[in-house]
């Protein structure tokens, strides 16, 4: 916990010291405020990453915070928007949609913040952007939460992804090109973010399976590919006996019987650990080079968590 702590004040005192303007809440209504808010926040991540140590609370504690994150970002997200100013970034507002974080920097032909925070994340832990730090992503889990067994196997739900992957920044260089104005490319990527939550509302709601986030949204493939670039993996060890009592589990669609049987997840798992205390013979792990699979996890819960207690704190548009 001690750990866990000390990297999220760590990451916030560069944010309090470095950035050009205030990017804490406290600090942009009382000076010297943000160290206030970095105490805050660190022993807040510590008591996330007690509660998320024990392999049966981490589910529901894993989706809780996950959820807390996404209400904080669009509260300040709506009360910057009625008015007060201080709960936004200063510059161009971007669409609280997945999907612009990656056209939108296409369109406008510039590198965003948004970019840069995504690279970092899938280099320190890989696809777990998708299952802990994603502010669109949580409701799609909580879609989904509502039936206790979500189908194994969405079929074609990889090709789907791959093919939005490539159409939605494809569109957003065609709107660059042409000349398209601002509003008209704003209205499209709204129309896209309102038609993810039909797609949660429609399908994720009744399936039980995350189908906006396996299937829909363009940032989730890239996040599942880009996420190669961090070391950690999820492995299923010569324990296992094949027994699926882990399939239920993930609603990723990463543990289907063909995946269970090739003793490794599939590509659209986002390191979220639900499956662990599923498994009677402890076969699921997390694997880092060199570490002990309990060692793994425990980093990589330091790392996650630290994240999201970090992005609670700047979570701004």
């Amino acid at each position: 916990m001690a750990i866990t702590a000390v990297l999220t004040a760590g990451l916030l005192a560069v944010v309090q010291l470095e950035a050009s303007r205030p990017m804490l809440i406290v600090e942009r209504f009382v000076a010297g405020g943000g160290w206030v808010e970095i105490g805050v926040l660190a022993a807040y991540a510590a008591w996330v990453f007690r509660g998320m140590s024990d392999p049966a609370r981490q589910p529901k504690w894993r989706l809780g915070v996950w959820l807390l994150f996404s209400i904080v970002f669009f509260l300040q997200l709506i009360v910057g928007l009625a008015g007060a100013e201080r709960f936004l970034m200063s510059g161009e507002l971007h669409l609280p949609v997945p999907a612009i974080v990656l056209a939108g920097p296409l369109y406008r032909g510039e590198l965003t913040f948004m970019l840069i925070v995504l690279g970092a994340s899938l280099v320190l832990v890989g696809p777990a952007w998708c299952s802990h730090l994603c502010y669109f992503g949580a409701w799609d889990g909580l879609a989904a939460s509502r039936v206790k067994k979500p189908v194994a196997f969405v079929p074609r739900a990889r090709v789907t992804q791959i093919a939005l992957l490539i159409l939605v920044p494809g569109v957003a260089l065609a709107l660059n090109r042409a000349g398209v104005p601002g509003l008209a490319a704003t209205l499209a990527g709204a129309a896209f973010g309102v038609a993810g939550v039909v797609v949660m509302v429609l399908l994720s709601r009744r399936s039980g399976a995350m189908i906006h986030c396996i299937a829909y949204c363009p940032l989730g493939a890239l996040a599942t590919l880009g996420g190669k670039l961090s070391p950690f993996r999820m492995r299923i060890d010569s324990t296992c006996d094949r027994c699926g009592a882990c399939t239920p589990a993930c609603r990723y669609g990463a543990l289907a019987e063909a995946q269970v049987a090739r003793g490794r997840p599939g590509p659209s798992c986002t390191l979220c650990g639900d499956c662990i205390q599923r498994c009677r013979h402890s076969s699921l792990q997390y694997r880092f080079a060199g570490l002990s699979p309990e060692r793994a996890r425990t980093t990589f819960l330091v790392l996650v968590v630290s994240l999201h207690a970090v992005f609670l704190g700047v979570a701004m548009l």
